[in-house]
């Protein structure tokens, strides 16, 4: 996913994650140099697919829609409606499944348009969201550019493309980009789409506003929105806006964190917000609950990442499963960088410090990652991999970076001194976000597997 900000993750036109789940090619036979892998015998499993949310007769209703979908627009290709919808259906699946094949059902739904200089909007605005999923951002805001610079465009692809763009330069680091867009996004003439666009923008700017220092009115704001009598309460409020506010008090080390994640996650059964309540548990010291949260989503390499981790912490690393889920992720990994596939820095870099033990590449990934995207998670993944490899010089971009947007967080503790001016001040002295409550890095460099 990368890692994939909020605001992406709470589109109509739902944004994917951009990260890879279980591929052919990951522990079936041997890779070719073109990533093509061929089973060594007839009973070797090439893959396996994901297992989907919701109990077996609904699973079988949404199977049978999809074959009849595929089958109608096999019929009428150059349908645009019908091809808009089937595009739609995939990136929601992708979203809530953590599939990001479902990104090549988009695609071929959208074929007759998708090389298209000047495709219909409605095809612009997803090929725009496929390209952010894929962490092409820069092919992503040349269509979104386009979308708003064109006279006639239909106000609510325009707010759409809006947010999009929105949350791509946050993703990117551009704050204040992000933060023009949002505050357009709240001017009068969205207001006949409804009270749903002007809290999507009101979101927008809290949430800009906790990146850049102001993390308590942020808090209250979202509270507000939510329906919360206060910051630490749940409130009633839809799975995305939920997330946005357990992340923020995640950023802070405040408690409510936990709740307003499971609230997110009864709201939002994705595999993302899964992922984002299973790193709370681990740095809150909680393994023995990630197991059973993530059971049935190991399909998606993210989810595998955080059962991984949680079953080293708990069983050591020298047990078959904490073994076994590890070679098989790190399988995962290498046909990724078979397919050219190299936008999973950030969990690649976990993957590497926590259970391989090779600071140095963990280290490497952290910093080709921060190059390319620059959210809270990026920054700290890159600073505790710095000070994992006794280089705290090597997050520099990292605190040069808080230093201009004035950005907090208490996972930072993680790395030391260096650290010290980037944490709320409530826990500039330590609390239970700080190094002793990560999963421990190995003290060698070679791997521990």
């Amino acid at each position: 996913m990368a890692r994939v900000a909020a605001l992406l993750r709470r589109l109509t036109l739902a944004t994917l994650l951009g990260w890879s789940a279980a591929a052919a090619a990951s522990s079936a036979g041997a890779a070719t140099a073109d990533g093509v892998a061929t089973p060594a015998r007839d009973d070797q499993i090439v893959e396996q697919l994901p297992v989907h949310l919701g109990d077996a007769a609904q699973r079988r209703a949404e199977r049978a829609a999809e074959r009849a979908q595929r089958l109608q627009l096999q019929a009428h290709p150059d349908e645009l409606g019908l091809a808009l919808q089937a595009a739609q259906d995939a990136l929601a699946r992708g979203r809530r499944r953590g599939d990001p094949r479902e990104l090549g059902a988009v695609e071929a739904a959208l074929a007759p348009w998708w090389h298209l200089a000047s495709p219909p909007p409605e095809v612009r605005l997803l090929r725009a969201t496929v390209h952010q999923s894929q962490h092409e951002f820069q092919a992503a805001l040349g269509d979104l550019d386009a979308l708003l610079a064109a006279p006639g465009i239909a106000l609510p692809v325009r707010a759409q493309a809006e947010l999009t763009r929105s949350g791509v330069q946050q993703v990117l680091g551009h704050l204040s980009e992000a933060q023009a867009g949002c505050r357009r996004l709240a001017q009068p003439e969205f207001l006949a789409l409804g009270d749903g666009v002007r809290r999507n923008a009101l979101a927008c700017l809290a949430e800009l506003a906790s990146l850049q220092g102001r993390e308590a009115p942020a808090a209250a704001t979202l509270a507000r929105l939510a329906g919360a009598a206060s910051p630490d309460a749940t409130g009633d409020a839809p799975g995305w806006l939920q997330l946005m506010r357990a992340e923020l008090a995640q950023r802070r080390g405040d408690a409510s964190a936990g709740p307003l994640f499971a609230a997110a996650l009864q709201a939002q059964p994705d595999v993302y917000t899964l992922c984002a309540y299973a790193d709370w548990l681990l740095d809150a010291g909680r393994p023995a609950d990630v197991l059973p949260l993530l059971k049935g989503h190991e399909a998606a390499d993210p989810v595998l990442l955080r059962i991984a981790l949680a079953e080293r912490t708990l069983y050591g690393a020298r047990d078959a499963r904490a073994r076994r889920d590890a070679r098989t992720l790190g399988q995962r990994f290498d046909a990724a960088l078979l397919r050219g596939d190299r936008s999973h820095g950030r969990e690649q870099s976990r993957y590497e410090l926590d259970l391989r033990g090779d600071r140095r590449a963990a280290l490497a990934l952290a910093q080709s990652n921060w190059r390319v995207q620059h959210e809270p998670a990026d920054a700290v993944v890159l600073a505790r991999a710095a000070h994992a490899a006794g280089r705290d010089d090597a997050a520099g971009d990292v605190w040069r970076y808080l230093r201009e947007t004035g950005g907090r967080d208490v996972r930072l503790g993680i790395a030391g001194a260096a650290a010290a001016p980037f944490l709320p001040a409530s826990s500039a002295g330590g609390g239970p976000h700080d190094a002793t409550r990560q999963v421990a890095a190995p003290a060698a460099n070679g791997s521990a597997s």
